[in-house]
């Protein structure tokens, strides 16, 4: 059954049009709502509850109040967060044995863009088949309890606080930061109160940048999705690293005095290799994306490597299914499942510093036996329903791509997930003849996609 509203990551558009609209969110919330009610067996008298949080966007507040008024319609407690990141609200749901957790974020996108997620009472996405549910509750009339059965709702004073010492509690006890300057990032976003409050309280001294924000400037030129942002902070200042999150805070990049940046590959692979050291670690999953170069470097450590789709929501279900405890994605999603039950830009980067404080070395040290494949991305324009799979031409072009390579290298095709396109990928050694196969390749998909015009 094909999803109408919810993505990979939630629910998620431009604010205004349909679905991130007052009208459509009421209704969200009563059917996410009723969905609960029905899936809850509660006592008379009692109401399941949800917590909502948000990240900076302005549109956060009009959102925050519709779900709230479509949540307490159909009889649900609501607990108010505020601006707090992504995995903070996964956190709470669980430390309050919640029913649901609400997430009103658009991540990495620019403010005029806005979501919803939700996280299950365990912390966790939710199921695709709860997800169908209240998809199902959206055709239905709203409606709204008798007076006496609405839901309440009320502010949580300590939620800041709460998530802070969780993920202090993340990092060795008998470690600390002092002597550390860092470059903190927060990309004017969720993180931008609890995250410097992480890191100064385990003793670093502190740069921060994207750290006002205004409703408008969220991802601004700032936080993971622009490092260049905390380099140019981390050179200025003479800061031993730098951080940058991401506008909803469950992303890390991260970049070391020299000014060199570390996504989300290499921080994995340094998280992996502590780890290994420490004989905690058995697997660790990675994407399609994942750099070959990672691959060959964990399983030189003796872990087993897999790849998941791109997503982590993909990257999880597959360390649930292997029983492994850490996975990642290049663009900096990191999941330590020993220690959250989602992905977290800040227990991400407590981790790797952990690492590099056990073993006194810098980020370049720790990743000096890490060496990655050039990689080259071409994004060819396609038709909406171009079935590429069952092109001959395309698939003698990645046979010939193969052969070319020779097993050093990969290629990866994989449609656009939101845009009409197919992502033409190759790796492998040589960075000339890697772009010249990509672009041999890139024509050839080009050519089979207007064949079929």
């Amino acid at each position: 059954m094909s999803r109408r509203y919810f993505g990979t990551d939630g629910i998620r558009g431009c604010v205004g049009e349909a679905p991130i609209t007052p009208d459509f969110c009421l209704r969200l919330g009563y059917a996410a709502g009723k969905t609960l009610i029905a899936d809850e067996r509660m006592r008379p008298g009692e109401h399941p509850a949800v917590i909502i949080g948000k990240d900076t966007r302005i549109s956060g507040y009009m959102l925050e109040s519709t779900l709230e008024a479509g949540f307490s319609a159909a009889g649900v407690d609501v607990y108010l967060a505020g601006p707090l990141p992504t995995p903070a609200i996964a956190y709470l749901t669980r430390a309050l044995r919640l029913q649901a957790g609400v997430v009103i974020s658009a991540s990495h996108n620019p403010f005029q863009d806005n979501g919803i997620k939700f996280f299950s009472a365990r912390g966790t996405k939710l199921p695709d088949a709860v997800e169908h549910e209240i998809e199902g509750r959206l055709d239905e009339p709203m409606g709204c309890e008798p007076s006496a059965g609405l839901g309440k709702a009320q502010r949580i004073d300590d939620a800041r606080g709460r998530y802070v010492e969780f993920c202090k509690s993340s990092f060795p006890n008998e470690l600390d930061l002092r002597g550390l300057k860092i470059a903190l990032d927060c990309a004017n976003g969720a993180a931008y109160m609890v995250a410097p409050k992480v890191f100064h309280e385990l003793g670093a001294e502190l740069v921060l940048v994207g750290a006002e924000p205004n409703g408008l400037n969220i991802n601004d030129g700032v936080g993971a999705t622009a490092p260049q942002s905390v380099r140019k902070a981390v050179l200025d200042s003479g800061a031993d690293l730098g951080i940058a999150l991401d506008g909803d805070g469950d992303r890390i990049v991260m970049v070391d005095a020299d000014g060199e940046i570390y996504d989300g590959d290499k921080l994995l692979y340094v998280i992996a290799k502590a780890s290994r050291l420490a004989g905690r670690a058995d697997g660790i999953v990675g994407t399609l994306m994942s750099n070959l170069g990672l691959e060959h470097a964990i399983l030189r450590l003796g872990l087993q490597f897999t790849r998941a789709k791109v997503g982590d929501r993909y990257v999880l279900e597959l360390m649930h299914e292997k029983g492994w405890t850490l996975g990642g994605e290049n663009s900096g999603h990191i999941i330590c499942l020993d220690k959250h039950t989602t992905g977290d830009g800040i227990i991400a980067g407590l981790q790797v510093l952990a690492a590099l404080r056990q073993h006194n070395v810098t980020l370049k040290e720790m990743c000096g036996d890490l060496v990655f494949y050039p990689q080259k991305l071409v994004n060819v324009p396609i038709k909406a329903g171009f079935d590429w799979l069952s092109s001959a031409s395309i698939q003698a072009a990645v046979d010939a791509a193969n052969i070319e390579l020779e097993g050093s290298g990969r290629v990866l095709l994989r449609p656009s997930g939101t845009e009409p396109l197919l992502r033409v990928m190759v790796e492998g050694e040589g960075e000339d003849r890697v772009t010249r196969i990509a672009s041999t390749l890139a024509e050839a998909v080009r050519s089979a996609a207007a064949a079929t015009t």
